[in-house]
């Protein structure tokens, strides 16, 4: 009994390992649980014993998407200065989405399965947002006009937008010179550093 079921949950790796090599190689639209049947040289019928349906494979690489992520957050170098430790997060991230493009388009450029119908999905998307919305609350004058959530936000959509120049091919179009490029990622950090710092006080 042990070793069928050792069989069903390598199945069941198997089908996840290649449902994402589908996505990578031939994009979204053609992952079916049929296709990862086929590749594996399974019966089409195989795959079902663990996935209902295309939406539960789908979440479920999208759910070890998020994992990995928050884990690579989580192991970036820390810092006792918030400040210092939430600049780390961001070249993480940075990093993250430069290194690991296929993760990062499945969890930021996807039309995701319904999130009511994939619980673990959503823990795993929502620990990775926590990650940056506590770091945020660790930093000075913080909580203040407005809660840490909304920072996180700003934060988050311009750590993508930066994500998504750096991958982007229009960057070699604007003729920058090799000093500009350079002094990208450290100018627009600076940048988002400087929205998070507390107003100045006007009761003195």
């Amino acid at each position: 009994m042990a070793k069928r079921n050792s069989r069903l949950e390598d199945l069941r790796e198997a089908c996840v390992a290649e449902a994402l090599v589908i996505i990578g190689e031939t994009g979204l639209e053609q992952l079916s649980l049929r296709e990862v049947a086929r590749r594996l040289g399974v019966s089409h019928q195989a795959p079902y014993k663990h996935f209902p349906s295309r939406d539960h494979i789908l979440a479920e690489v999208v759910s070890r998407a998020y994992s990995a992520f928050a884990t690579y957050l989580d192991q970036r170098p820390r810092h006792a200065d918030p400040h210092a430790d939430l600049h780390e997060m961001g070249l993480a991230y940075l990093s993250y989405a430069h290194d690991h493009p296929l993760h990062y388009r499945l969890m930021f450029e996807t039309q995701l399965p319904n999130p009511a119908e994939h619980p673990e999905m959503m823990r795993n998307a929502k620990h990775a947002f926590s990650l940056l919305r506590d770091a945020i609350a660790l930093l000075p004058g913080h909580p203040g006009a407005h809660p840490p959530e909304m920072h996180a936000l700003f934060v988050w959509a311009s750590l993508h937008g930066l994500a998504a120049v750096m991958r982007s091919s229009a960057l070699g179009t604007l003729g920058l010179s090799g000093d500009a490029l350079q002094q990208m990622v450290p100018f627009a950090m600076a940048q988002i550093g400087l929205t998070l710092e507390p107003p100045p006080r006007t009761d003195r």
